[in-house]
């Protein structure tokens, strides 16, 4: 009694095409066919150009030949990989063929080697598989040069993995079992990855409605060109085993891809990766996406590194690269640290780059028309006149009369109006304090060009931003005013500012702003100066020498101690004068 597997090669030798590599015995493979069928465990290839293997409904020469050639069961047989097999299989060892299965014959057993039939039954599977694998494959060449690559399948593979992670992690980007194929990306890089609709569906509501729901998509192969095909498969990847593929080169890319397939535990570790590794080289592109992506936590975080590394992150190659808007949210900004005439600079750079990214020549005009609304963000008046003259007054961005305007201002008093804001910027977080040393209000504190001075120390670091002042009594009135804060040991301003205030004529108090915060250390002694060109005014009597600031939310206390600053004094002291008000910043 002859085995089945010398019947089946003699028919395949009797065949009109020979079957490529079924002409001989003594070979040691048979024809292979390149894709296993819906069991086989042969590594996908992502090249769009590669013939599918899904069971989704084109199963090729492999399913054509199963079926046909006897219907068994698609689980059965150790040897068979579950009926996933070709017509012909490679066989292990020239000198061992009886270890060779056929699964057309329509009953396997658990062992090849007792695997025996009578003479006719062989037969007739063998000339039925032989007759169908010469349908089933016409166009293949007899040269066994040209025969394809053909992994054995693996059987029971389920066995082999104990959870259903496991499971799933297995068919990741597998052919096994896959129903849909996805052409990821456009031109020369589309790679074509198999998936499981089941496991999508079940993992975004994206993918359920588009398998599932009321316009739910029959097709089997589906093209993606908005996505990349890394950023694709580490959504695949965290789908089918929640691990999370994510680096430097792929984060935003992959987080564009998990909100397109509302995926959101994805997105949190795509945010939690680019919190970790938020610089100030990199906070203005991350700015930029978090916008553009809808992350207001990470936007946040965003816009406190720059605002504690202003200057690093101008400096940075990414910086030029933002658009407008990102542009204009900074430099609203009221804590940016850095001088002003340095963010101006910034904006000529970043003018540069988009003048040339609109196809315009970076003439000052074009530079001034495509910054916009930014241009009017720039605290002009906050730069000394030097600063002002040395670079915008010369950059021809600025117009004449605003040129004027800005001179008129640095120079004359009473300042005139200028259409750029005027508010120092703060490059501190929290919330701002304040302490009043006065707890009474008199009238009349005349002015003769002498600066008024009060001597303090504190008990802790804070930052100094500005002094609240009195005004006049006779109404309305505009002062001019220099404000001052000397650390008294060496006799150095550590910070000034040249401006002015209004006020109304009430007994209030009118803030007047350094143009930085000046960083007062504790135990130091500093001396607050003010000096006023303008009308008699309100000043403080019942002044305490002892003033503490409780922090209504952590209960820290900030304790001022007063003391009288000699020297060229227009006569305020500890009981009585102006400077009633200090604001700071722990």
């Amino acid at each position: 009694m002859r085995c089945c597997v010398c019947l089946f090669q003699q028919s395949l030798q009797c065949s009109p095409s020979k079957m490529a590599a079924g002409e001989s015995n003594s070979r040691s493979s048979c024809l292979n066919l390149s894709n296993s069928g819906p069991l086989g465990n042969a590594p996908p290839s992502n090249s769009a150009h590669s013939s599918p293997a899904s069971n989704g409904g084109s199963m090729g020469a492999v399913g054509g030949i199963n079926r046909s050639a006897g219907n068994s069961n698609p689980q059965s047989g150790p040897e068979n990989g579950g009926g996933a097999e070709t017509a012909v299989r490679s066989t292990p060892s020239a000198q061992n063929p009886s270890r060779q299965s056929v699964g057309q014959s329509g009953a396997t057993s658990g062992a090849a080697s007792n695997m025996t039939a009578t003479s006719s039954s062989s037969s007739s599977s063998a000339s039925t598989a032989s007759a169908d694998a010469s349908a089933a494959v016409p166009s293949l060449p007899s040269s066994p040069a040209s025969v394809l690559v053909y992994r054995e399948p693996v059987y029971n593979w389920q066995a082999t993995k104990s959870t259903v992670k496991e499971r799933f992690a297995f068919l990741f980007n597998n052919e096994v079992l896959s129903d849909v194929h996805f052409l990821v990306g456009k031109g020369m890089g589309v790679q074509r990855i198999p998936a499981h609709r089941f496991a999508l569906a079940v993992g975004s509501a994206v993918f359920d409605a588009m398998f599932n729901g009321g316009m739910a998509t029959t097709s089997t192969e589906i093209e993606l060109p908005d996505v990349e095909p890394a950023a694709f498969l580490a959504l695949l990847k965290f789908l089918y085993s929640d691990e999370v593929q994510i680096g430097p080169e792929t984060v935003m890319t992959t987080l564009y891809t998990a909100k397109k397939y509302a995926v959101p535990a994805l997105e949190a570790h795509c945010v939690e990766f680019l919190k970790k590794n938020l610089r100030a080289d990199n906070a203005f592109m991350l700015l930029t996406q978090a916008r553009l992506f809808d992350e207001p936590q990470l936007a946040s975080l965003c816009l406190e590194n720059i605002d504690k590394n202003t200057a690093d992150a101008l400096a940075a190659e990414g910086f030029t690269d933002i658009d407008l808007d990102t542009l204009v949210a900074v430099l609203e900004r009221d804590t940016l640290g850095v001088r002003e005439v340095r963010l101006f600079g910034a904006a000529v750079r970043w003018a540069d780059a988009e003048a040339q990214r609109q196809q315009l020549q970076p003439t000052p005009e074009n530079k001034r028309r495509v910054l916009g609304k930014a241009l009017s963000l720039i605290r002009f008046p906050l730069m000394t006149i030097e600063e002002f003259a040395a670079g915008p007054a010369q950059s021809g961005i600025l117009t004449d009369r605003e040129v004027v305007s800005l001179f008129l201002h640095f120079t004359v008093n009473p300042k005139p109006h200028v259409e750029f804001i005027d508010r120092p910027r703060c490059c501190l977080r929290g919330k701002e304090c304040s302490i009043t040393r006065f707890s009474q209000v008199e009238s009349r504190w005349g002015y003769s060009g002498t600066s008024d001075r009060i001597r303090f120390s504190v008990n802790r670091r804070i930052f100094v931003v500005g002094f609240g002042l009195y005004g006049s009594i006779h109404g309305p009135t505009d002062y001019q005013v220099n404000i001052q804060i000397i650390h008294t040991d060496s006799n150095t301003v550590l910070g000034q500012n040249d401006t002015g205030f209004s006020c109304d004529g009430t007994a209030s108090t009118f803030r007047v702003m350094f143009k930085e915060p000046v960083e007062i250390l504790p135990s130091v002694n500093y001396i607050a100066c003010a000096t006023l060109k303008g009308p008699d005014s309100h000043y403080g009597t019942k002044g305490m020498r002892k003033v503490t600031h409780e922090a209504p939310a952590t209960g820290t206390k900030t304790c001022f101690t007063f003391c009288y600053a000699a020297g060229n004094n227009n006569g305020t002291s500890v009981e009585d004068g102006q400077i009633p008000e200090v604001i700071f910043y722990t």
